[in-house]
């Protein structure tokens, strides 16, 4: 089966709205044996929907529009790919009670307006709407089918997961299996010729690299006739990736080095403290994203200035009149201080130069220096950032950040977990 997706709304071109629903439809197409051949973008306009449906069905067969389903006049996805389809809407009675009962639970009286919510195509199948008040629906005809899905990110992925998954699965043609795996302090040359003969000699699995800021990322995909055999030759090229790359690669589960530190951290018990300078509370803001992160992180102290390092910390003012706030000696100082004063058994602090003024040539924009102390143990890192900005270079301080600390509870020549 091969598949186009629409994203309708004028504000996509406007670039008011940006479209992540179209990615997170592509990948769950991709796990079903659907290939995407095209996405596009079009605006609230019936005749510019109509030519899309033209252009995507001459080599598809599956076309999964998002938006456009809601209560008011500019809303004509439905119209428009029931009619291009040739059906008819039609009250759909069990989607009008749902639609009313959800303004019920609100506290809130329905327009009448949400009425037109109901309006399904005669023939097509209804998905209901948890999340929302416009329901989906998947339409047939002659050979032809098109899933028309909410716009809401939240509507849609619910809708998705939930009925439209079970409604395609065993369509396609086998099955696709992903492993993201991610990889901090190494860069993308230098990622693809640690595994240029893998790269080379690839047919199934497929292994892809890519940049992002600090890190890097490790696609690999594998398809197969089934779900499992799919996942065990992915999960092979995983082990066998990762017994290359060593402790560079911190997930292989396509999270966040934040959510991998925290997670580590809770399941190891390790209470955590916290000092920032040049970062000011990236790292703490970070850190509680993850959800239970309030049973070893009791607090985080921003010392942005002199003063504060001194007063918060006990950095002694010698130590930043000798070595200057942006040092090795205080970033020790630092952690040290912030040890004494929380107790935690990890203790990290930073101090360095964001930018985009205040460098040396000794000390240049997006220097830092990184202090992290565990049982006893302390560890210390001078990062060189670069002029590319100063919310680049705080987020790569940060970054240094999560990475000393999951290094520092595995310790230094951990081996990451197998996949």
């Amino acid at each position: 089966m091969r598949a186009a997706i629409i994203a309708v709304g004028t504000e996509l071109l406007f670039g008011q709205t940006t479209d992540t629903n179209s990615t997170y439809i592509s990948a769950g197409l991709q796990t079903l044996g659907v290939d995407v051949m095209h996405r596009h973008a079009v605006g609230d306009n019936p005749t510019r929907l109509r030519r899309m449906l033209e252009i995507a069905y001459q080599d598809c067969d599956l076309v999964i529009t998002t938006g456009g389903l809601g209560p008011t006049q500019d809303d004509l996805t439905k119209e428009v790919v029931t009619e291009f389809l040739g059906d008819r809407l039609a009250l759909h009675e069990e989607s009008l009670e749902e639609i009313e009962g959800f303004f019920r639970r609100m506290g809130r009286t329905m327009a009448e307006n949400n009425r037109k919510q109901a309006l399904l195509p005669s023939r097509g199948t209804a998905f209901p709407n948890a999340q929302g008040t416009a329901p989906g629906f998947a339409l047939e005809s002659s050979g032809r089918t098109a899933i028309c899905l909410p716009g809401p990110p939240r509507e849609m992925t619910a809708m998705f997961e939930l009925y439209v998954k079970p409604y395609l699965r065993g369509r396609g043609s086998g099955a696709m299996c992903y492993r993201v795996l991610r990889a901090f302090n190494i860069g993308e040359s230098d990622l693809e010729t640690a595994l240029l003969d893998l790269i080379e000699g690839q047919t199934d699995p497929t292994i892809a690299t890519y940049a992002k800021e600090g890190e890097c990322s490790l696609r690999i995909a594998s398809k197969r006739a089934t779900e499992a055999e799919a996942r065990a030759a992915a999960d092979a090229m995983a082990a066998a990736v990762m017994e290359r790359l060593g402790a560079r690669v911190f997930s292989a589960d396509d999270e966040d080095l934040h959510t991998v530190a925290g997670k580590e951290l809770i399941a190891r018990g390790v209470t955590i403290s916290c000092a920032e300078s040049c970062t000011g509370g990236l790292f703490a803001a970070r850190l509680t994203e993850t959800p239970g992160i309030s049973q070893v992180f009791g607090r985080g102290f921003v010392t942005y200035s002199n003063e504060s390092k001194t007063q918060e910390l006990g950095v002694p003012e010698e130590i930043i009149r000798r070595h200057g706030a942006v040092s090795e000696e205080t970033a020790v100082a630092m952690a040290e201080g912030l040890a004494a004063r929380t107790g935690s058994r990890m203790a990290v602090a930073v101090t360095g130069i964001a930018g985009p003024d205040g460098g040396t040539p000794e000390k240049p924009v997006g220097l830092a220096y990184i202090c992290c102390l565990f049982d006893g143990k302390r560890l210390c890192k001078r990062i060189q950032g670069r002029d590319a900005g100063r919310r680049w270079n705080r987020n790569y301080a940060t970054l240094h950040m999560f990475y000393m600390v999951w290094r520092m509870l595995r310790g230094d020549d951990a081996a990451p977990k197998s996949p």
